[in-house]
């Protein structure tokens, strides 16, 4: 679509936290046959027509706007009527050299097109002539959480929003009429239709109260409310007004030793993690924070007076993207089941618009965040767009040398977030491939193949020319996280080196795929060279394993196993390395645990992944679970953040591998059902998304020592049922729909 409107804002001075109400009335004939509004803001806007308010939260979703600035569409002919009409319009300026978004410059725009009955078109545009509020319930400027300059505190003045603001036939008082609006931008950004979901509220809790404690005399009763787990989204209120009374809710994941809510943010202190609201004095005042979302189990109300008992006095809600989640797991282990079920409640809570690392204390959107997080994601939602728009995101944000900053969106040339993690690079690649090996599309591949292998190039060119090996060079290097146990000593890292291997094994798949052909062949020259060099430099044969670096002679399990999982490993030297993998005591964190499970997995040693995922004991996911947590920790210690996606992939694992469920081909368009029958367990079953549609498989051991495997398999996906049993396998191919198989035995 071409835009025709302009960008506006109530003025040309830039602020942080800034706020502007826009209205347009304007008469119809008749009600219109057809009409589309086309809304973006930088950043945030909630639109009303007529009074009735269209859409989800977080919209347009974050990008960089010299880029791409995202719009959104409704159909709202229903909303219009013949005579008077009007559209109102709530917007919010984040500025402030934030870390998750770009400056640009305030500015909201807007177009109705409607079509009447004989199919003539009419358009309303934004421009200088609609009314702005001058004093908005809204207060401008107030601080943001901490130093990264998110989820500023949302202080709101019902008194100062006339009810009749959105009436179309209403008069309100003409505070606004002879103000005169800014067109703010000359330069016209390339506007884009968002493709994912808005946000939406997914789920609407009633907290529990914990008591009445005693506050200052400034905040009277402190009242205490527990969510039952950590949410990101935001608490609704239902009360009894009292005109120009001011109400404060603070938020945290936990409680203080006084039994009030802490003042911090996850593990970060935090004086201003809450949101405001001023009562205008009406029967039942009704309110939520509309504009930044918070992440917390406890919300600690102040300065009302009257004790909130009533189940809808207040809600807690849920929100998230609105990806439709359809995975399902569920076995004979209620612990396994409760992991699965964290590990989707901590997804939810980290895709907002964009897919973060934790909700609260950053919500940054990481490349190796979301490869990690797209694991789970492409077996349990419909999430393609979601991590597309990861890589439109770095895409845009790529710096002139080829390398990305180390989250995107983001304002890099400020002091505090010019940081860059080269490893987290090399994510794109394979986070990239992974999206084909979902979808099967080679477009997709296309459309970011420059951004790769500009990414790639970079590294190549400063490969070491004595060893071969890609030095540290800038940046903050990551090999495993969190508390990472590998040994950083010298100027070539394993891990560093393998992951540009995965890379350029992407890049050349990718370049076969698209016809470069010489592109495929560089790429497998340079895969081939630098394992050479890998294998040359940093196997150790007295221990089969890998050095964690050159200067470095200690061998991390993790390292070793993601050498294996990439291939890295010469097939004479794989037995050896496998069984040193084996033998050490698992001491991977989250990043490398990943390769090693899979690796284990791919490598028929699926007891020892298995009982890694299944392990009680410290450290371990179970672990957290039996500590009574409902969402996943950053790591295996509790004392960082409680609600961090990328530990949530071994939801995916226990569908893939337990279950079986697995793709032998991209897109899904073959399968295997491959169960790992775990002795303790009597069933397990599960659901995965795919292209074609959901892969439904569960098995299920008898009294009688019989197996029973029953699946539903969607048109389109050829699939096999692989049952290994002692030395042998039992192989059947399965039929579209449902299938009940029955095997006889001891299983």
């Amino acid at each position: 679509m071409k835009w025709e409107s302009e960008w506006i804002w109530r003025s040309s001075e830039v602020q942080i936290n800034d706020f502007a109400y826009f209205r347009k009335s304007f008469d119809l004939p008749i009600q219109p046959a057809s009409a589309r509004l086309f809304v973006s803001c930088h950043h945030y806007a909630q639109v009303y027509v007529n009074g009735i308010r269209l859409g989800g939260y977080g919209t347009p979703a974050p990008t960089d706007p010299e880029h791409r600035k995202l719009y959104t569409t409704y159909e709202v002919a229903d909303l219009l009527i013949g005579g008077c009409n009007c559209i109102t319009a709530d917007a919010h300026y984040l500025g402030g050299d934030c870390q998750n978004s770009v400056n640009g410059r305030p500015g909201f725009r807007l177009e109705l097109h409607w079509q009447d009955t004989n199919g003539k078109t009419f358009k309303l545009l934004s421009d200088t002539s609609w009314q702005v509020l001058i004093d908005m319930p809204h207060q401008t400027g107030t601080p943001y959480q901490q130093n990264r300059r998110i989820s500023a505190i949302e202080a709101y003045d019902a008194r100062k929003l006339d009810p009749q603001w959105r009436d179309p036939g209403g008069e309100f008082r003409p505070v606004s009429a002879d103000a005169q609006l800014a067109a703010v931008r000359v330069d016209e950004w390339p506007m884009q239709r968002q493709t994912i979901p808005e946000g939406h509220i997914g789920e609407e809790i009633v907290p529990e109260q914990l008591g009445v404690l005693r506050g200052t005399d400034e905040e009277g009763s402190v009242q205490i409310f527990d969510a039952g787990r950590i949410v990101s989204g935001w608490p609704r209120i239902r009360l009894k007004g009292y005109e120009g009374m001011t109400l404060r809710m603070r938020y945290s994941e936990n409680l203080n030793p006084l039994g009030r809510v802490g003042h911090n943010v996850a593990n970060e202190p935090s004086d201003t993690y809450y949101d405001e609201y001023t009562m205008r004095g009406d029967e039942v005042e009704c309110w939520q924070p509309d504009f930044s979302y918070k992440s917390f189990r406890f919300v600690e109300i102040t300065g009302y007076p009257d004790p909130i008992t009533e189940a809808g006095d207040l809600v807690v809600c849920a929100a998230s993207t609105a990806l439709p989640y359809v995975g399902h797991f569920e076995c004979s282990d209620e612990l396994l089941n409760r992991l699965y079920e964290a590990a989707i409640y901590t997804q939810k809570n980290n895709m907002l618009g964009q897919l973060v690392d934790c909700p609260h204390r950053e919500q940054a959107q990481y490349l190796a965040d979301t490869e990690l997080q797209s694991e789970l994601l492409l077996y349990n939602f419909d999430a393609i767009a979601m991590i597309d728009k990861t890589l439109c995101d770095f895409a845009d944000a790529q710096l002139a040398d080829g390398t990305f900053p180390f989250v995107a969106p983001t304002t890099y040339e400020h002091p505090s977030f010019h940081i860059q993690i080269p490893e987290w690079d090399l994510h794109y690649a394979t986070l990239l491939w992974k999206v084909y090996e979902a979808t099967g599309e080679s477009a997709r591949l296309a459309d970011h193949y420059a951004t790769m292998t500009n990414m790639i190039a970079y590294y190549l060119g400063i490969i070491d020319s004595n060893t071969g090996l890609v030095p540290t060079d800038k940046g903050w290097h990551i090999s495993d996280w969190p508390y990472p146990s590998v040994d950083h000593k010298g100027q070539f890292l394993t891990v560093q080196q393998i992951k540009l291997i995965q890379a350029l094994d992407v890049a050349g798949k990718a370049a076969a795929l698209l016809g470069k052909t010489r592109d495929w062949h560089h790429y497998e020259q340079q895969a081939k060279a630098l394992r050479k060099h890998v294998n040359w430099h940093l196997y150790l044969p007295e221990v089969g394993g890998y050095k964690d670096s050159l200067a470095s002679s200690a061998a991390h399990q993790g390292v070793s196993a993601i050498a294996l999982f990439a291939d890295v490993v010469p097939q004479e030297l794989r037995g050896r390395t496998l069984a040193y993998v084996k033998q050490k005591e698992w001491e991977c964190s989250t990043v490398l645990s990943l390769p090693l499970l899979r690796m284990l997995f791919d490598n028929g040693c699926g007891a020892e992944a298995y009982a890694i995922i299944a392990r009680r004991a410290y450290p371990g996911w179970l672990h957290m679970i039996q500590q009574g947590s409902l969402t996943l920790w950053e790591g295996w210690q509790d004392i960082e953040s409680h609600s961090h996606a990328w530990n949530g992939y071994p939801a995916r694992l226990l569908q893939e591998y337990l279950v079986g469920i697995l793709s032998t081909a991209p897109g899904f368009k073959k399968a295997v059902i491959r169960p790992f029958l775990a002795t303790d367990l009597t069933f397990a079953e599960a659901s995965i998304w795919t292209i074609h549609g959901n892969i439904y498989a569960r098995w299920e051991k008898t009294a009688r020592g019989q197996l029973l495997v029953t699946t539903d398999i969607p048109a389109g996906i050829a699939t096999r049922l692989e049952l290994s049993v002692g030395h042998s396998m039992i192989e059947k191919e399965l039929t579209t729909g449902v299938s009940e198989l029955v095997f006889e035995g001891c299983w």
